[in-house]
């Protein structure tokens, strides 16, 4: 369900491209994809490495849903990095499975956002692997961290305003470790 944008005000900042339309879904549901060919290892399953290539375009998706898509690279507004990742693997994903994504906003500030992505089979439903990411907000000319611009953090701020209040995640947060018997 697409819940409409909060109201925009004479003091709302204008982004210097146009901007698609807010999805404020919570969690979000903005990202599917299937398994390539090309994913899948000797063992018949995607390899871990094309898992976090998919969770890279979840959170892609994510990005251009904010409006710092391609458009934000291109005309040297800014940029956004991957600052730290964690994967979990829950059940395996063979070639061309429909994968279907949910993005969580976890927290904000400035400069960052921390996501929590979870991807399902998108036709049997089951959860295949989650991913926890923190993504950074940078200056194209500087190459260095830089404050959201004002239209961006107004689109966070409604995003945020509709996934605050959700529960966090029982695999958020999770530490790596072997566990104690």
């Amino acid at each position: 369900m697409k819940m409409p944008a909060p109201a925009m005000t004479e003091s709302t900042a204008t982004a210097p491209y146009p901007l698609p339309e807010l999805v404020l879904d919570a969690p979000l549901a903005v990202h599917r994809a299937r398994v390539l060919p090309e994913w899948v290892d000797w063992n018949g399953h995607m390899n871990v490495a094309f898992y976090v290539a998919a969770f890279d375009q979840a959170s892609g998706a994510f990005m251009r849903n904010m409006g710092l898509g391609r458009s934000y690279v291109d005309g040297k507004h800014g940029m956004t990095f991957v600052l730290e990742t964690h994967v979990t693997y829950d059940r395996e994903m063979r070639q061309d499975a429909p994968m279907r994504f949910t993005t969580q906003l976890l927290d904000r500030d400035a400069k960052r956002v921390h996501l929590f992505h979870e991807m399902h089979h998108a036709e049997l439903n089951y959860l295949a692997a989650t991913n926890e990411t923190v993504v950074i907000n940078i200056d194209h000319a500087s190459r260095r961290s830089a404050p959201w611009p004002d239209w961006a953090r107004q689109r966070l701020d409604a995003i945020w305003a509709t996934h605050h209040a959700l529960a966090k995640p029982a695999k958020a947060g999770r530490t790596i470790s072997l566990a104690k018997k």
